[in-house]
């Protein structure tokens, strides 16, 4: 008999076996028969008017097929990007924005923004047609940060956008918080940074259009992480019906929320395949993931605490501004009135909060999002506040935690801005990573560092975050006829392990073998609807549909059963993948009653679709230990350990991989990575892997990850999201790890990543 994995249970991944023998369906791996390729060509400027472009020559190029710019957009009658939310989710009011033109027309608002695109027989010959395109630019004074967008004098991105500000909102109650400050016997405050970042997934962006004359149906094979959402809006770019394109992505090799959201390039190669009538292939560069993909982070700080003398907090102040970059897209301005605002406060008592967003445009790329976002900065911000705190009040920085943690009596807990988190441990959570982390033993370690000439940190941080992005999912589940099970979901797999965990859910449920079940997806023709990967919701989204739609599957198979057994209706029970006739041996397998709904006309295929009305809530602590060269401002991290609350685990070992990811992730924002443009021009100077550092397998040393999980209430599987949280925690944990270091040479702060130069800097500043 076949195996039965099911809940709990650490097969391994079954999709492995493509991907490290090389049959994975990535999108460079696609054949298609008559292929053009496009090469978009970028503004090198960060901001200009444009005030001519020639492309005689370009077109007349060997095997040029079409080079378009903005005026055959306006002549198609295409439509530009708007932002995937237009309003503010807590008031409905608007946003201040601009949309995203395919092409640029007047103006170019950042270095590789799309200006024209060439089609050509082949890559070659579509670069050097761009090359011939001769556009004749004015340059304008950019922006390119928050503070310079805000300035004075500052120069416009548009009129549309006044002051460059496309949100300046305040919420929570000011009064009782300006009350409790009044009142403290202790305020610290700080100034904070959460700088950009480049998510640089493995398999680049890229697109394969083609559109059929006869039906009026444009096809997109994509590495997009949200198919059916971003179908829709390509649909509404390119004036059409969403049932008239079709999005398909068989494999995608990595996301991390760059590939959350459309991109011109999305409509433009189907476009160009129309206007061809050839299947037309974009694939990005490296070059173009750095110029032009959506970038992340991007926000400052001005936040103060105030508590009372026995250390329990009393308010919380915040005054932040995100750089959007030169467009409002995705969920942009949503995300600071939703993600951001959520859980600010984290897991602590926190009486008042106040907070001020602005948000604004700058001549950068358009900022998205990437692991924990909104969460991140409101958990860096916290998390740094109480570390400063505990070295004013000179209360242990454990034991100020742990006084002002919610406990887990009383939840679920409600925040001060009225949200509530329905499940967790922290204070537990929080002294098992310290003790698994040897606290007791850091002194000594310390002293060890001490006569090697190395200063060494010890930093710790707890994160919260809410999972479940696009609240609408659902499952199709099938009965072939050879006795497999056909698993179709809404949601994508980018890598997470989803073949192998989405069946364990219904091996588990249904008393099936993993191997009979065959998980499909990727593809828009197949199910209605989807919600895509964003913020870790596959397991809790697609799973609870799963766990749902086998609820309906085993009502329908109680009939049946019933009827074949020739017994009442109440009489059966359905377990282990039988239906039982009870106190009786008499029973009929799942697979044979299936077998019999069909012959009967009434299948057990079931589909399922659900809307949610509340999200999970992963947290947990992640300790960490760097050792830093006073003489350099080396950083090495020398010790990582986390115990992390994700509920119930479908597969650990699954679980202990995104959970690894993602703290490498954060390792990198925290040690290594930091897009950077030159103020004057727009230009990005960390435009490569030259200049901007991704981290390498001797950066990282062996994570110590243990679980704590505390099963969810707001789903039937008790599962909370797991691929977020070290990119959330890892970066404040180092940030006070390194200030624990250099405590003693009076260095009380550094900005950015914390880059040998940075850190020696901050240790000369302090001098």
């Amino acid at each position: 008999m076949s195996t039965i994995d099911g809940i709990g249970q650490s097969p391994r991944r079954r999709e492995d076996q493509r991907f490290v023998t090389g049959n994975g369906a990535y999108l460079d791996d696609l054949r298609f028969d008559g292929l053009a390729h496009a090469v978009v060509l970028r503004s090198p400027h960060g901001h200009a008017r444009i005030r001519s472009i020639e492309i005689e020559a370009a077109r007349h190029a060997p095997g040029v097929l079409v080079v378009l710019t903005a005026a055959d957009v306006d002549a198609d009658g295409l439509k530009p990007f708007r932002p995937y939310g237009e309003t503010n989710t807590q008031t409905g009011e608007p946003f201040a924005f601009i949309p995203q033109p395919l092409l640029a027309t007047d103006k170019v608002r950042f270095v590789g923004e799309p200006v024209a695109l060439v089609v050509a027989e082949t890559r070659a010959q579509a670069l050097d047609a761009a090359e011939l395109v001769v556009v004749d630019y004015d340059a304008l004074p950019a922006v390119t940060t928050a503070e310079a967008a805000r300035a004075a004098g500052a120069p416009q991105l548009a009129t549309d956008i006044p002051g460059n500000t496309c949100l300046d909102w305040q919420t929570g109650d000011s009064v009782a918080v300006d009350k409790a400050f009044g009142a403290a016997a202790h305020i610290v405050s700080l100034t904070l940074g959460n700088h950009r970042v480049v998510a640089n997934p493995m398999e680049p962006r890229g697109t394969v259009g083609s559109f059929d004359a006869a039906t009026g149906r444009y096809t997109l094979h994509v590495s997009s992480q949200n198919i059916h959402i971003n179908r829709t809006f390509v649909a509404r770019s390119l004036a059409v019906d969403p049932s008239r394109v079709r999005f398909v992505a068989p494999d995608v090799g990595g996301g991390f929320g760059a590939k959350n959201f459309a991109y011109v390039e999305h409509a433009l190669i189907l476009w160009a395949a129309r206007r061809t009538g050839r299947t037309v292939k974009w694939i990005a560069s490296r070059s173009d993931v750095f110029l032009s993909d959506h970038a992340a982070r991007d926000m400052q700080a001005e936040a103060a605490l105030a508590l009372d003398a026995e250390g329990r907090f009393l308010a919380l102040r915040i005054a932040s501004i995100a750089n959007l970059g030169a467009y409002m897209i995705g969920v942009g301005g949503s995300l600071l009135s939703n993600q951001y605002i959520h859980l600010q406060g984290s897991v602590y008592r926190i009486p008042a909060i106040a907070l001020r967003v602005t948000a604004v445009v700058t001549n950068t790329a358009p900022i998205g999002v990437t692991r924990g976002p909104g969460f991140a900065e409101a958990i860096n911000i916290v998390e740094r506040l109480i570390d400063a705190a505990a070295r004013q009040t000179g209360i242990d920085r454990a034991e100020l935690r742990r006084r002002n943690m919610v406990p887990p009596e009383a939840m679920p807990m409600t925040n001060a801005l009225g949200f509530q988190v329905d499940s967790g441990h922290f204070a537990e959570a929080l002294d098992l990573a310290l003790h698994r982390a040897d606290c007791t033993g850091f002194a000594e370690r310390r002293r060890d560092s001490e006569a090697r000439g190395r200063l060494r940190g010890l930093g710790f941080a707890y994160h919260i975050k809410g999972t479940g992005g696009p609240p609408d999912e659902n499952v199709d589940i099938r009965f072939e006829a050879d006795g497999s099970v056909s698993l179709i979901t809404g949601t994508q797999h980018i890598g997470q392990g989803h073949e192998t965990t989405f069946p364990q859910i219904l091996a588990a449920r249904l008393g099936l073998p993993n191997a009979r079940i065959r998980l499909i997806q990727g593809d828009t023709d197949l199910i209605p609807a989807g919600g895509g990967h964003g913020s870790s919701r596959a397991t809790y989204m697609g799973g609870t549909a799963i766990w749902r739609a086998c609820e309906e599957i085993v009502a329908k198979g109680t009939a049946l059963a019933a009827e074949a057994l020739e017994t009442a209706v109440a009489d059966i029970r359905f377990e282990a993948g039988r239906f039982v006739v009870s106190g009786t041996d008499r029973a009929i397998g799942l697979p044979e009653v299936a077998a019999l709904g069909r012959e009967k006309g009434k299948p057990l295929d079931t589909f399922h679709a659900w809307t949610r009305e509340h999200m999970t809530f992963p947290n947990g602590a992640h300790v960490v230990e760097v050792e830093v060269d006073r003489d350099t401002g080396r950083v090495a991290l020398v010790r990582y350990t986390a115990v992390d609350d994700y509920g119930v685990l479908v597969n650990p070992m699954v679980a202990s991989g995104q959970a690894h990811g993602a703290m490498a992730q954060g390792i990198g924002q925290a040690l290594l990575e930091g897009a950077v443009y030159d103020p004057a021009s727009g230009q990005m100077i960390t435009g490569s892997f030259m200049d901007y550092a991704l981290p390498r397998a001797d950066d990282l040393p062996s994570f110590d990850l243990g679980f704590n999980g505390v099963p969810c209430t707001t789903n039937p599987l008790g599962v909370k999201g797991c691929g977020e949280a070290g990119a959330i925690a890892a970066f404040p944990a180092i940030a006070n790890a390194i200030l624990d270091a250099l405590a003693p040479l009076g260095v009380q702060g550094f900005d950015g990543p914390a880059s040998p130069a940075r850190i020696w800097q901050a240790i000369e500043a302090a001098k």
